[in-house]
Parts: structure tokens; sequence; C-alpha cells
């Protein structure tokens, strides 16, 4: 029962962390768009904090044309782990 407590607790944390990271791919990429301060701290923050995901995801082509889709394949990654997540948490209790 502990355990079970447990592994409901870390998974829901995961789950936060899962969200709260889409919300930041989905800011840096609106803010690719209007050209923001680069000293501002909020967006070297955000910067700091999306370029992992970045790097791992531009080792692919993910341009056509002038549209980069780079934050789309982070968030429909983000989104499967979120559902890979919940279903093995299904499973487990």
């Amino acid at each position: 029962m502990i355990i079970d407590s447990f592994i409901y607790a870390t998974f829901q944390v995961l789950h936060i962390i899962i969200n709260i990271y889409t919300w930041i791919i989905v800011i840096t990429a609106l803010l690719s768009w209007v050209n923001p301060d680069p000293y501002n701290p909020i967006v070297q923050i955000l910067y700091k904090l999306s370029y992992p995901a970045y790097a791992l995801v531009r080792k692919i082509p993910t341009r056509i044309g002038n549209i980069d889709l780079a934050p789309l394949i982070i968030l429909l990654a983000l989104q499967f782990l979120n559902f890979f997540l919940d279903s093995i948490l299904r499973s487990l209790l």
C-alpha cells in the first residue's frame, strides 16, 4: 500500500514535469517568432531549458522550407511519454 502510493506520487511528479516542459517548449517556439531580447533573464532561462531537447531533435532534418518542425516533434514525444507513463501506472495499480 505504501509502495503503491509512492509509485503513484512518483508518476504524478513526472506528469507535472512533462507538462511544465511542454509549456517551456511552446513558449520558446512562440518566442522564436518575435525575436525577443536575448539578454532578458527569462528568455535566457527558457532557451537554456529547451536547448537539450532541440539539440537532440535537430540531429535529424526538421525543416521544411522556412518551417522548423522541431517543436512539434518534441511536443509529440512529450505527449507519447506522458501517455506511456499513464498506461504503465494504470497497469501497476
